[in-house]
């Protein structure tokens, strides 16, 4: 992805704070505009000059003193970001009800704006806002009942959003719909997935928590499996795993759904050990981290040429069952971003080393953090 496209956001580059005040298009209603109380460091998302193509997250510069403005795409984020993020998130799992700490978005409203169907995006976010005193507006399928179906646009939609909200939070079936959302909007956006594009929130939370499982981001290796073609959550982590050191991948996917070129491409162009592998019992003996994913029956709809044996080919090739998990290492974890079909066998929940719901629990603590970064200290006209 060219790493020029944020910058036709607003003004810097997009990653400006909104003014200290209200903006001139609501100074009217100045007298109802409140800033958020600082609340420690402030950073944002970085936004690069031209570079050569897959590069601008290694060289991205150091976070500066303002709040994060869109969170649209895994390479916004260095590994200078990430560890403030984590930071962040770790506060985050301290918060309890009843204490000055679940005050800290207080006024601030957010709203779930979601094209596709969600359960743990949609919930962790509003949960998460909830969590920090602030309020929600949700619309599901957007798609079918909201003015989507009248025809109204996604810019649109969101320049009346934000005379709403303060912060909206998309999911959409188009890869892009989030840079294009953030183009439009003066408040921050927050990509919870882009039809096969990306889905960053999801990518920071799966390293949190290989960080917290495995206790290291450096020196491990890692297996993908499952649909990688059409999978943003795959797409999103080899982004951010490419950050760290010594990091080998594994891509284990039926030929219908093999991972991307464009993501090849970018792991070779940044040094990442990656290799293509049919056998999974051989990846699953080699790997700290097993990572699966459903094949995805909705993307191959999609297709201008729909097969329906193109999905049956590919469905219930690569499961995860008890005897995988006699071929892992006693230390590995198995992950997974849900919903799960039947590419894990249920029998496997009870082992330790399954760590999807633990995973699942960890993304509400990453999305409280990515709240508290878009809004604490940001001007709020609500």
């Amino acid at each position: 992805m060219n790493p020029t496209t944020l910058a036709a956001m607003p003004a810097p580059a997009g990653i400006a704070m909104r003014s200290a005040t209200c903006p001139d298009r609501r100074a009217s209603q100045a007298s109802s505009c409140r800033r958020l109380p600082p609340r420690g460091r402030r950073v944002y998302a970085s936004v690069t000059p031209t570079l050569q193509p897959g590069l601008e997250n290694r060289t991205a510069p150091s976070w500066l003193a303002e709040p994060l403005k869109h969170v649209v795409k895994s390479q916004q984020f260095n590994a200078e970001a990430l560890e403030h993020i984590f930071k962040v998130t770790r506060e985050m799992e301290e918060v309890r009800a009843g204490t000055d700490a679940a005050h800290q978005l207080d006024g601030a409203i957010m709203s779930t704006l979601f094209y596709e169907p969600s359960t743990r995006t949609r919930l962790s976010f509003e949960s998460a806002m909830a969590r920090l005193g602030g309020t929600i507006l949700t619309t599901e399928s957007a798609a079918e009942f909201s003015s989507a179906a009248k025809g109204e646009t996604l810019e649109d939609t969101i320049r009346t959003i934000e005379a709403y909200a303060d912060v909206v939070v998309l999911r959409h079936f188009q890869a892009g719909s989030a840079e294009k959302a953030a183009r439009a909007a003066s408040i921050p956006i927050i990509n919870a997935g882009d039809g096969p594009g990306q889905h960053p929130s999801q990518a920071l939370l799966d390293v949190y928590t290989i960080q917290r499982e495995i206790g290291r981001l450096d020196n491990f290796s890692v297996g993908l499996v499952g649909d990688l073609a059409n999978g943003r959550t795959v797409r999103s982590l080899a982004y951010v795993l490419s950050l760290y050191s010594n990091v080998k991948m594994y891509f284990v996917a039926p030929s219908e759904c093999r991972m991307r070129e464009d993501i090849r491409e970018y792991l070779s162009s940044v040094g990442v050990d990656w290799e293509e592998v049919d056998d999974l019992a051989k990846v699953a003996s080699e790997v700290d981290v097993l990572y699966q994913t459903r094949i995805q029956k909705e993307r191959f709809q999609d297709r201008r040429v729909w097969m329906p044996e193109d999905y049956d080919k590919a469905k219930g090739k690569y499961i995860v069952t008890t005897d995988t998990l006699a071929q892992m290492k006693k230390d590995a974890i198995v992950m997974h971003p849900l919903p799960r079909v039947d590419e894990i066998h249920p029998e496997v929940d009870a082992d330790p080393r399954a760590a999807y719901f633990r995973q699942a629990r960890n993304g509400l603590y990453v999305r409280m953090a990515l709240l508290k970064l878009c809004l604490d200290g940001r001007t709020l006209s609500h």
